[in-house]
């Protein structure tokens, strides 16, 4: 692998955006946290923001086959919230092609003569050498691409050569036509990783003239008779030659001893009496007889038999004879029972029966020979694989003790494709293979078929699982890719092997591989994150989490151990159990952030193996517990209230503060009445949730002078719920004491907007019964536009008007006795309220504004008069 390589980006996503996140959302950072072997930073390097991941130098795959690394990805924002992933990292070989042959079948061609050495040839002629191209593109084609060559069968005969692009096959040892004609195989190429699909190789034995005729016996007697005439039969002799084409054909001559009297068909070796010739009685010859083959003069090869003829005076005692001493067939395996094979019928001079019989030769008695007509037929299913060649000695006979004749009947059982391969049974069928390990040896199935020729050559393959495991032509099995044992740890492969035949004949073996474990995987949590809740000021030694994570390895001893340094003095990490429990108690008022979090890492290994660690994050949140109740500023409330004060009057405020931190639910004060206690009083009076205002229910009609208590409850949002109470006294006023306006509503003159600060606008006025009273605007002066004189109730313009903004306003004033005002109560009622409605009067306090600085306008000369010119606005 060559440096500067980059792989795709790898990419953390953050859940909580769903959308284009905004530009001020935190980034993220990328980094590699850790990584076996521990030189990998001699390797890789990864781009902090793309997560781009770079190689720096070339990785030599001698040393190192495989990187696991932890890649860490972080916001930016100082609130970091890790996120891991593992990163698994195989080194591949530069080798990651298969060889192949450049044709899928040769023909080749010896003679079978040649010496050992001899180059297998491409033709007949045998002018030019058999070559055998194989490449591989892993290497450049003009390079010797080094690679194995192998054949499945007859490695004792041929051998490949071993280097260079083209590769030629030579003998190991003779070969012999007439044993074996043809011999069929297949070839594959390996460059030691890769294997090539195999190719079939042909090979044709050119016949050579090795072989010279034979007659079946060294010599031959034969009577004959005086009354013989010519022409008439006396033997007929055969000879074999194993060789085919013309040194297998066979030529018949008598060199001596015939002294005219005897003639030989050169092609049958049939010897009849010559024409003419008068037999005499008591004569003998001593013929000589040579067979030879049909080659070239130079490489011509023969035999010679003699044939001893006795002339015996004319009898009744000449056996029977045969047309033939020897008979020679071939018969198929696959042959009928009842097919007459051969017609081995004798002829007897002085005609009569003629008895037939196996002699020997047939001792489960396969065939049946007619006794009478001499008529051999197939009596039995033939088994080439059994016997295939079957010698048969036949006699004729007719009856007198020296009028029998033998005949030789040679069978050869020629193969038909009956048998399937047989798988060999002792070899192991439960097979493992390690985990992780591309073109790793399996094992070896090994199928025999008794079958001759093509029909017995064997060839395997698998039947499933074929993107995994392979099987050469020797029935070796490895693996294609690295199997993964966590993924599946058997495998039941099914190999078949299948004959040579065109219409082949198959079986089955199922192997069961199991995969062995090595340490490839490291600890992974059940969660990639925790998140929990822990209450406040809990003892030390609380669990407060049990994380879990898990090995798919075999045999691992998952430990647990916290990584991040500063959690190390406020929680403790049982190794075994992954128990989180506390050091010490927990204040959340201590931590400094609105949230009280603590987020650290925690880490899963392997004792026993050699894996990165698996990497989680554990977010502790400090539960808030309620440390303090409300406190009322004060223990006792008072308040006064008119005797017929409407709904919603505001009596008094009370006030209650939680020391819990600001902005936590327990520091959060609300008010309720307590029903309990004085439930008559919480009918008609109650107490605002947030503000704290006592405010009537109710419109009042009680009588002057009582006094109500009234109790008041703050609570908290905290967890416990905590909470306190007040007591407010409210006494109901005389009527007297209780100023009354001259008028319900007052409706001045308007005020003009440009009145100058101070200007009175109107005069309100109440009584009361031996009171002082004091006035105050109790509504409908927010920007504090008027005042009034608390004691003469004079109304005055307090700050500019401006009849373009506010053209009305509404006042509502109140009149109460100095006594109340003394006591810091204000008691409104139907009578000590007052309307006051003020008009504020437009003036000419503005010129007229053009839209525009200049104006810009056109005419034409003979515009006339009173043509517009432009508008102004």
């Amino acid at each position: 692998v060559n440096p500067i390589s980059v792989t795709p980006p790898i990419q953390a996503i953050d859940q909580d955006r769903n959308i284009q996140p905004p530009s001020d959302r935190p980034g993220i950072l990328y980094s590699i946290l850790v990584g076996t072997p521990e030189d990998y930073p001699q390797y890789f390097h990864m781009n902090l923001t793309t997560a781009v991941l770079m190689l720096l130098k070339p990785v030599n795959r001698d040393l190192h086959q495989k990187f696991d690394l932890v890649i860490k990805a972080e916001q930016d924002n100082g609130h970091p919230l890790p996120a891991f992933a593992n990163l698994h990292i195989e080194v591949l070989d530069e080798n990651n092609q298969k060889p192949y042959f450049t044709r899928s079948t040769y023909e080749g061609f010896i003679l079978e003569s040649s010496p050992v050495g001899t180059t297998i040839s491409d033709n007949q002629n045998l002018t030019s050498p058999l070559q055998i191209v194989v490449l591989d593109n892993d290497v450049e084609e003009t390079k010797d691409p080094q690679l194995h060559l192998f054949l499945n069968d007859y490695t004792t005969f041929f051998t490949v050569t071993q280097s260079g692009i083209t590769r030629y096959l030579t003998l190991l040892q003779p070969v012999d036509r007439e044993a074996q004609q043809l011999y069929t195989f297949s070839m594959t190429a390996s460059d030691g990783v890769q294997e090539s699909l195999p190719v079939t190789v042909n090979i044709l034995v050119i016949d050579a003239n090795d072989n010279s005729p034979t007659f079946s016996n060294i010599s031959y007697n034969v009577k004959i008779y005086t009354d013989m005439r010519p022409g008439e039969g006396v033997i007929k002799l055969t000879a074999v030659d194993a060789d085919e084409g013309p040194n297998g054909q066979i030529v018949y001559d008598i060199l001596a001893g015939d002294q005219g009297d005897f003639i030989i068909n050169d092609r049958t070796g049939l010897i009849t009496i010559a024409p003419g010739v008068v037999l005499s009685v008591g004569r003998s010859y001593a013929l000589t007889v040579k067979a030879s083959d049909s080659a070239p003069p130079a490489q011509r090869r023969s035999s010679i038999t003699t044939v001893y003829v006795e002339v015996l005076p004319p009898n009744n005692q000449s056996p029977p004879r045969f047309p033939q001493l020897m008979y020679s067939l071939e018969v198929s395996e696959a042959m009928r029972i009842g097919a007459v094979l051969l017609n081995l019928q004798a002829f007897d001079r002085e005609g009569d029966p003629i008895r037939y019989l196996i002699q020997n030769g047939d001792p489960q008695q396969v065939f049946n020979l007619s006794q009478s007509s001499g008529l051999l037929a197939l009596g039995k299913p033939l088994d080439r694989e059994s016997t295939d060649r079957y010698i048969l000695i036949v006699t004729a006979s007719d009856g007198r003790p020296d009028g029998t004749s033998t005949a030789t009947v040679n069978i050869v059982v020629t193969d038909v494709n009956d048998n399937g391969p047989v798988f060999d049974m002792f070899l192991p069928k439960n097979l493992s293979v390690q985990e992780e390990e591309a073109n790793a040896f399996v094992g070896q199935v090994r199928a025999t078929d008794p079958d001759a020729g093509v029909n017995g050559q064997v060839h395997y393959s698998l039947a499933n699982f074929n993107n995994l495991f392979r099987i050469t032509s020797n029935g070796s099995i490895y693996t294609v890719v690295k199997l993964n044992r966590e993924v599946r740890d058997y495998y039941e492969l099914i190999v078949e092997a299948t004959d040579g035949a065109g219409d082949p004949r198959r079986s089955t073996l199922t192997l069961a591989i199991k995969v062995l474990d090595i340490d490839d995987n490291s600890p992974v949590f059940t969660n990639a994150s925790y998140t929990v809740c822990v209450p406040e000021n809990l003892p030390p030694g609380t669990v407060f989490l049990q994380i879990e994570a898990k090995d798919v390895d075999l045999g691992s001893d998952v430990n647990y151990r916290i990584r991040t340094q500063e959690a190390l003095q406020y929680f403790a990490l049982d190794k075994q159990t992954g128990e989180l429990s506390l050091l010490k108690s927990l204040d959340y008022e201590s931590f400094s952030d609105t949230e009280a979090t603590f987020t650290f890492l925690v880490e899963a290994f392997d004792s026993k193996g050699t894996m990165p660690p698996g990497l989680a994050t554990v977010t502790v949140r400090i539960k808030d517990m309620n440390d303090y109740s409300p406190v009322f500023s004060k223990q006792l409330y008072r308040g006064m209230v008119a005797p017929d004060a409407v709904k919603g009057t505001v009596i008094t405020t009370v006030s209650a503060e939680d020391q819990d931190p600001p902005g936590t639910p327990a520091s959060r004060v609300r008010y309720k009445v307590d029903v309990v206690q004085f439930p008559y009083s919480a009918s008609i009076f109650d107490v605002e949730e947030s503000s704290g205002r006592v405010v009537t229910r109710v419109n009042l009609n009680e009588e002057p002078s009582t006094v109500f208590k009234l109790v008041v409850i703050a609570y908290d949002d905290g967890d416990p719920v905590k909470f306190n109470t007040t007591t407010v006294e409210i006494a109901v006023l005389q009527p007297s004491v209780i100023p009354r306006f001259t008028q319900d509503e007052y409706r001045p003159p308007p005020v003009s907007e440009s009145a100058a600060k101070g200007t009175v606008v109107t005069v309100v006025t109440a009584a009361a019964l031996n009171q002082t009273i004091v006035y105050s605007i109790v509504s409908g002066n927010e920007e504090d536009v008027f005042a009034i004189n608390n004691r003469t109730g004079v109304i005055s313009v307090k700050k500019s008007l401006d009849y373009e903004s506010v053209k009305s306003y509404e006042l509502r004033v109140q009149a109460d006795s100095l006594q109340v005002v003394r006591s810091n109560l204000r008691v409104p009622s139907k009578s000590n309220t007052a309307k006051v409605f003020i008009e504020v009067k437009d003036e000419n306090d503005h010129v007229p504004v053009f839209t525009k600085k200049m104006y810009i306008g056109g005419v034409s000369e003979d515009a006339k008069m009173f043509s517009s010119v432009l508008k102004v606005k």
